[in-house]
């Protein structure tokens, strides 16, 4: 029987309408301590609105060796970017 804590990753959302960034990784025995652990070493100075706490062994990742599977097809696939696109000068920025 182990006595180690679980490891849980930690992401902030600074602002309102910005979205969850990883902070770091705190270790704890539960959920509630991680979020407390979390708010404890990650936002002192209210650097947040909102944290999330996710055990590290159920995230899912891909693998960095499987990325040409993943991601080149997506290449194919030039009309998601709007490259090509000529944009009116009464326009402005978008």
């Amino acid at each position: 029987m182990t006595t180690d804590w679980p490891l849980y990753e930690v992401f902030i959302r600074a602002k309102s309408g910005l979205s969850h960034r990883h902070a770091g990784s705190v270790h704890a025995a539960d959920d509630e301590m991680a979020l407390n652990h979390a708010r404890d070493v990650y936002t002192r100075r209210n650097e947040g609105v909102s944290i999330w706490v996710v055990r590290s062994s159920e995230i899912v990742a891909s693998d960095p060796q499987d990325s040409a599977a993943l991601f080149e097809p997506a290449k194919d696939k030039i009309y998601r970017h709007p490259t090509f696109y000529e944009i009116p000068e009464d326009v402005g920025n978008m």
